[in-house]
């Protein structure tokens, strides 16, 4: 019977057994955020509002049906940053650091598994990779909470309740969870400029990517030296802050006669750039998002069905796909048909991957506005902009998750699931092992467009 079970998880893909092992998290997560020590008395709960939190918070989302700050006691506040760690670093992360704390030999099944986690396409060097992503980040983490604890003296009569809430607050905008425990995002904090900045500078780190960080990490120690980024930092880096500052300037250009109409000028700035940073998968704001006009709501789902960085804490479609996306269609207009950047020309198969993600993801968003259009009964744009956060892992919403119906909260929570593990590893998880064809039929031309 062992030997039978045993060698069913063997011959599983290493797709399915991270899926599986997320699927085991959600189910620790709800019965932790369950339990009575997690809650507060006499607040309505029910098991969706656990199964929901909980897939929102291991896909480090920020959606949620119920108050955070109402909701939970601080141990429940504790659990959930436990939870939010698993889910923002990734579930390998998290077993290599005991792995190594245990000195267990990471073997090859182990590596295959930590490469398909972090959406590497090579088994060299992943468990040091593992390493730096788990120091990194973690110190990332400890000194945002401390910068951010000890300027929350200033808003917090004790200094318990500010290093706390400094605490959550790093944790919540590193992991790009959306989560809060003010009861209203970031709103409180709209006109303090330093609370911005420290926010935003720790989404960035978060969603950028952690290769890229572990890059810059390099530099600076060999910076006497030359040091060569890779093509994916490269593409990565400029990709994720020209959205931003795209994301930026249209926001501005939309809501400069509306919403910003009686702002001043660093208001604005701070305004557009905030909203803009976070809409890559954090899902914090500084105002109601019911003010906002419909254009600019439809460009936040955009960028949210965008996403964050690849090997990152965010989801969507990741900016790489993206980039590769808009190379070839400029590069298929002006007739070539070899996609060359930085010096470097993209792999065919990576063009025909990012081509495939994205058809997947509009199929999978457009198919879902479709469906919850038919069981909700609410705006189109308030569904589009739900599907985007869920699948952005973002967590923006207009209000609406709460009014779901059963069959939308379980929509909304498969796709920040999808959101989490990634498209790719969704679909390898559908379709089983990579097949290597044995035979080839004769090629035909098809008439397209």
């Amino acid at each position: 019977m062992w030997d039978t079970v045993k060698n069913f998880f063997y011959n599983l893909s290493p797709t399915r057994i991270i899926v599986g092992y997320y699927l085991l998290t959600v189910t620790f997560a709800t019965i932790l955020l369950s339990l009575p020590i997690a809650r507060q008395q006499d607040v309505p709960w029910s098991f969706i509002d656990s199964l929901f939190t909980a897939v929102s918070a291991v896909s480090v989302t920020g959606l949620t049906t119920v108050s955070i700050a109402d909701t939970f006691t601080p141990t429940g506040i504790i659990f959930l940053i436990i939870i939010l760690q698993i889910g923002g670093i990734g579930i390998m992360a998290l077993g290599t650091f005991f792995w190594l704390l245990f000195r267990k030999k990471i073997g090859l099944k182990e590596r295959q598994l930590i490469m398909t986690d972090q959406n590497q396409i090579k088994f060299a060097g992943v468990v040091n990779l593992m390493k730096h992503i788990l120091i990194i980040f973690f110190l990332i983490e400890v000194i945002g909470a401390f910068i951010l604890g000890l300027y929350y003296l200033r808003y917090f009569s004790s200094w318990q309740d500010a290093l706390f809430h400094g605490l959550f607050s790093s944790v919540s905008a590193t992991t790009n969870a959306g989560f809060d425990i003010t009861g209203s995002s970031v709103k409180p904090y709209a006109g303090d400029y330093f609370v911005q900045f420290i926010h935003m500078l720790l989404i960035i780190l978060g969603a950028i990517g952690f290769p890229v960080l572990i890059e810059v990490k390099n530099y600076l120690q060999k910076r006497r030296t030359v040091y060569h980024f890779s093509l994916t930092a490269k593409i990565t880096t400029v990709t994720y802050f020209l959205l931003a500052i795209f994301g930026a300037m249209v926001f501005f250009i939309f809501e400069f006669s509306k919403f910003l109409s009686e702002k001043n000028w660093h208001e604005s700035l701070f305004y557009s750039l905030f909203q803009s940073v976070s809409t890559r998968s954090a899902g914090l704001v500084t105002l109601d998002l019911q003010e906002l006009s419909t254009a600019t709501l439809l460009l936040f789902a955009i960028l949210m069905f965008i996403g964050a960085s690849p090997s990152s804490v965010g989801g969507g479609i990741r900016t790489t796909t993206f980039a590769l996306n808009i190379l070839f269609f400029f590069q298929f207009a002006k007739g070539n048909r070899i996609i060359k950047v930085f010096k470097r020309e993209i792999h065919e198969e990576d063009l025909l991957k990012s081509f495939v993600v994205t058809a997947f993801a509009v199929l999978l968003v457009v198919t879902s506005v479709i469906l919850l259009s038919f069981t909700e009964d609410v705006s189109l744009i308030a569904i589009i902009f739900e599907v985007c956060s869920a699948f952005g892992t973002c967590g923006m919403s207009l209000g609406i998750t709460d009014d779901l119906t059963i069959f939308g909260k379980i929509l909304i929570m498969i796709l920040m699931f999808i959101g989490r593990v990634g498209i790719v590893s969704f679909m390898f998880m559908l379709g089983g092992k990579e097949k290597k064809e044995n035979f080839h039929y004769p090629k035909e031309r098809v008439t397209i467009g």
